[in-house]
């Protein structure tokens, strides 16, 4: 087909016309890569060739416009996900939280609560991503002690040790703060950040803050999402014996000892059908170390947990959308502690991922987004639905 023919065909179905009167509104658009840039100059080339410099300028114009189409939307959404954002401080009466907000503003907002010592940037960046690209606002931010997130009134020091012998002997912990303490950090964070209404996804730890955020807050929090969590009933499996010694050992002289106990620790909630690269672990220990270091922070932060009385009274309660999903090699938390968990939050659904340990390894992300994604996504499309109607 001549250009003059191909010109004549796009008249009839009126498409020129749309090209010139969007040439200048899509302007912006038509800053193209050097390939994209490539295949205009092509398109240039040929229409000249031809004799009738009209005709094949408007062809350029037209195939410009669906090229710079192509082009620019795969880039405009990694832009809206991307996950280097610069990191934000909001200043709460206690705290001040560092937290990071991925993609737009008008999204359902997914609010992300990491575990026991995790920075936010233990989030996983392609399951961020992935989260995002799902439709999602996705918020990750440092719990109290942990992280960028610092203290505006230190807390009481308190003696890790012996709260750990009163938890063995059936004694009343003390402890600095309470799991429902850093469950108001979070929603806190979200009334900074005027979001009225959101989801809640927490790990480990951070799936305990997220059933306290869900009580506290039953008319904001529109589904739960939790992973590798608990009830904390008593009578539930308890962990490995040796993996409790890696937890509570937290103090170490220098960089080069923290790191490796950091290793030590990662390889321990691994998966026993992985076999992890011991340099790979020293790795992800010097991310977090070198972003920050705060041992005294995470030894509270165990004090909370054992504080807690079992949550099964308050998770009796709770009539909202909930998703639990639990790995069935889980060291810290066995697996009947999701189940158990599952089994108190009516009308919850219940996903077990074979071989699944207490860390997000690398093997296993494709099955935990599989669980995730879809469920997260009819909770979307049930908001987009409310908001409709």
């Amino acid at each position: 087909m001549t250009p003059v023919m191909a010109s004549r065909i796009w008249r009839k179905t009126g498409l020129l016309a749309a090209v010139h009167i969007a040439e200048y509104r899509w302007a912006p658009f038509i800053k193209l890569s050097r390939n994209c840039g490539s295949a205009l100059e092509r398109s240039s080339s040929d229409s000249r060739s031809t004799g009738d410099l009209h005709s094949g300028v408007s062809l350029m114009r037209a195939f410009a416009f669906f090229l710079a189409l192509m082009c620019a939307v795969p880039s405009f959404a990694a832009s809206r996900c991307d996950v280097s954002v610069p990191t934000e401080r909001v200043e709460l009466s206690q705290v001040s939280l560092a937290y990071q907000s991925i993609g737009r503003d008008s999204d359902p907002a997914l609010l992300l609560v990491m575990g026991l010592g995790g920075q936010l940037i233990h989030w996983p960046d392609e399951v961020v991503v992935a989260l995002c690209q799902q439709g999602f606002r996705v918020i990750r931010y440092d719990n109290r002690d942990v992280g960028l997130s610092s203290w505006n009134q230190a807390p009481n020091g308190a003696n890790l040790t012996f709260e750990l012998l009163r938890y063995k002997l059936g004694l009343p912990v003390a402890a600095p703060y309470t799991l429902s303490d850093m469950a108001e950090d979070g929603l806190g964070l979200m009334d900074a950040l005027q979001v009225r209404r959101f989801h809640v996804m927490g790990v480990s730890m951070g799936g305990m803050i997220a059933q306290h955020l869900a009580a506290q807050a039953p008319e904001r929090v529109e589904s739960l999402t939790l992973i590798m969590s608990s009830s904390g009933a008593q009578g539930l499996p308890a962990p490995n014996p040796a993996l409790v010694q890696l937890l509570a050992r937290r103090g170490a002289p220098n960089r080069e000892v923290a790191l490796e106990q950091q290793a030590d620790l990662l390889a321990a909630l691994g998966s026993p059908e992985v076999e992890d690269d011991r340099q790979a672990l020293l790795e992800q220990a010097a991310l977090a170390y070198d972003r920050a270091f705060n041992p005294e922070g995470v030894k509270r932060q165990i004090m909370a947990i054992l504080a807690e009385q079992s949550r099964v009274e308050m998770l009796n309660t709770l009539r909202l959308p909930t998703l639990v999903v639990h790995g069935t090699a889980d060291p810290l938390l066995p697996v009947m502690h999701g189940v158990h968990l599952a089994a108190h939050i009516k009308g919850s659904q219940l996903r077990l991922i074979p071989g699944l340990a207490h860390r997000f390894q690398e093997q296993f992300k494709g099955p935990l987004l599989g669980a995730v994604l879809p469920y997260l996504k009819t909770q979307r499309l049930a908001d987009t639905h409310l908001a409709v109607y």
